[in-house]
């Protein structure tokens, strides 16, 4: 796909990443070059995401100095998350990447929690509120500087989540939060919990995961570009029961 200016692949000139998570009730928005932030703006309202996300990404990309045009590709959270806020924060970064030519780069909301705890030794287990007594949850490692998955996204409750765990973890995220009390009675002094900043989706960590796969030449379809919910929304099981 077009846009990308020249030399990107060899690191010259560094690549300029606009990034959106809008998978929880935060709303996070960033645009970075190279590894450094030019501006970032993160909130948490009650209101939907629809009624101020094009206000955060102006005011982001004005901050900045930057347009559309100027940047080398777009990122966000695909899931997973809320449905609406998902849905959401992708139609609007997807339309603008299809509208400027673009490459879009998607990336998973539990790797975007991990990417910030880089400094723990311990497996990191970023877990999200699925609601309906659930979470979501996946176990990541940080090791030689590079973060690894070893276990994939999924949806569980938060007993099943933490089962079988006999070494120290580190939780992270608003699921953490929701079900300290629970794991901690589970786990005792094994589960440990990151501190307040963490746990809240920031498009600065959204942005460097994305750099590392736009370096590869790694972006995504934008034609089949969808989020990744994990489990089935409301409406598609209702769609699915039979009269």
């Amino acid at each position: 796909m077009g846009g990308v200016r020249e030399g990107l692949s060899g690191g010259e000139p560094p690549p300029r990443i606009l990034a959106v998570d809008t998978a929880t009730r935060s709303c996070s928005v960033a645009v970075t070059e190279s590894e450094g932030v030019l501006a970032e703006m993160t909130v948490v309202r009650r209101q939907t995401h629809s009624r101020h996300l094009m206000e955060m990404i102006h005011a982001v990309l004005s901050a900045a100095g930057l347009g559309v045009g100027d940047l080398d590709a777009l990122a966000v959270t695909r899931g997973p998350g809320s449905f609406t806020g998902l849905r959401i924060g992708i139609s609007t970064v997807k339309g603008l990447a299809l509208a400027a030519c673009k490459p879009l780069i998607g990336i998973s909301t539990l790797e975007a929690l991990a990417a910030g705890l880089c400094f723990s030794s311990d497996p990191i287990c970023p877990v999200l509120d699925a609601r309906k007594g659930e979470v979501y949850i996946a176990r990541y490692r940080y090791a030689g500087g590079k973060l690894t998955q070893e276990k994939t996204a999924r949806a569980l409750s938060p007993d099943a989540a933490v089962s079988g765990i006999a070494s120290p973890h580190l939780f992270v995220g608003n699921g953490a939060l929701l079900y300290r009390e629970q794991i901690t009675a589970r786990l005792g002094e094994l589960a440990r919990f990151a501190a307040p900043a963490h746990h809240i989706i920031r498009a600065e960590m959204v942005a460097r995961l994305a750099r590392v796969r736009l370096i590869r030449g790694e972006a995504d379809p934008l034609a089949t570009f969808a989020p990744r919910y994990i489990r089935k929304s409301d409406a598609e099981l209702s769609f699915g029961r039979k009269p």
